[in-house]
C-alpha cells in the first residue's frame, strides 16, 4: 500500500484548524459549564427548594448543557448531528420505557420534595396502614422507622398514590383518644376522671383546653371522646400516659369499661 505523505500532510494541515478549534471550544465549555453550574446551584437553593431535589435539578441542567456542548464540537468536524439527536431521543424513549416503574417513583419523589407533605422526623401514616417516623426520603424510596424499630421502605409512587396523614408535622398536635363507659355509669364523673388525668399529665397544654364529649351510644358502652393538645413530639408521651392513668383512675372511682361478652342460654 503506497502512501502519499504530501496529501496525508495536506489534509491534517488543513484538519489541523478545525481540531484545535474543537478542542478549545471544549476545554473553554467546559470551564463556562463548571462556572455555571456553581450559578444554577446557588440560584436552586436561594429559590428555596429542598437541597436534595437541588442537586438533582442542577445535575440535569449541567448534563443537557455538556450534551449541547459536544454536538456542537461534533459539528464543527461536518458530522450531521441530527441523526445523533434522533438517536439519542430514539434510546431516550427506550430507555423511558423501560424503566417506566423507577421514572415513576422519581418523579414521585420530585413531587415529595417540592410539595413536602412531611419532612424527616415526622410522625406519618401512609394509606392507612404504614405509620412511622421518617427517616429518609430519597429520589426513589421513603423510609419509616416504627416505634418498635423496624424500618419500612416504600416506593415514592406508592407514597404519592396514597393517602399521606402527617401526625406530627405541625408544633401542636391533638391526642385523638376515645373511652368507653357502662351506661349504668355517670357521664359527668368519667368525664371529670378524664380532665383530671389531663391535668396531671405535664405535657397536655392548656391552650387549647382538654374537652371530654359523648361521642358515641355504642352497643355495650358510652363512648366518650376527648383531645388534648401537646407539642408534636410529645404525641406519643400523651397518649401512653393517658390510656394507662384513665384506666386506672377509672378502677379506682369504680367506673367501668365495659368489653364484649356472650350470655349462653341452655333450654
Amino acid at each position: 500500500m503506497n502512501f502519499d505523505l504530501d496529501k496525508i500532510m495536506n489534509l491534517v494541515a488543513s484538519q489541523l484548524p478545525s481540531v484545535l478549534m474543537a478542542f478549545l471550544i471544549l476545554i473553554v465549555g467546559f470551564w463556562i459549564i463548571s462556572i455555571l453550574s456553581k450559578y444554577i446551584k446557588r440560584a436552586i437553593a436561594k429559590a428555596g427548594i429542598d437541597a436534595t431535589l437541588a442537586k438533582f435539578l442542577s445535575s440535569v441542567i449541567v448534563t443537557a448543557l455538556k450534551i449541547m456542548l459536544l454536538l456542537s464540537v461534533a459539528s464543527k468536524f461536518g458530522i450531521n448531528t441530527t441523526s445523533f439527536v434522533a438517536i439519542l431521543g430514539a434510546l431516550t424513549v427506550g430507555i423511558g420505557m423501560a424503566l417506566n416503574g423507577s421514572i415513576g417513583h422519581l418523579a414521585s419523589g420530585v413531587m415529595l420534595m417540592i410539595f413536602k407533605p412531611f419532612k424527616v422526623g415526622d410522625l406519618v401514616e401512609i394509606g392507612g396502614g404504614h405509620q412511622g417516623t421518617v427517616e429518609e426520603i430519597t429520589a426513589f424510596t421513603s423510609t419509616l422507622l416504627t416505634l418498635d424499630n423496624k424500618k419500612i421502605i416504600i416506593a415514592n409512587s406508592n407514597v404519592t398514590d396514597n393517602t399521606i396523614t402527617n401526625i406530627t408535622g405541625q408544633e401542636i398536635v391533638g391526642v385523638e383518644l376515645t373511652f368507653g363507659i357502662g351506661y349504668n355509669d355517670s357521664i359527668d364523673k368519667a368525664r371529670k376522671i378524664i380532665l383530671e388525668v389531663g391535668e396531671g399529665c405535664p405535657h397536655i397544654l392548656d391552650d387549647p383546653a382538654q374537652k371530654v364529649f359523648v361521642a358515641e351510644l355504642a352497643d355495650s358502652s358510652v363512648n366518650l371522646a376527648t383531645r388534648p393538645f401537646c407539642k408534636s413530639e410529645h404525641y406519643w408521651d400523651v397518649l401512653f400516659y393517658m390510656l394507662e392513668h384513665v384506666k386506672k383512675a377509672f378502677d379506682a372511682q369504680g367506673v367501668s369499661i365495659p368489653f364484649p361478652q356472650m350470655d349462653i342460654h341452655q333450654n
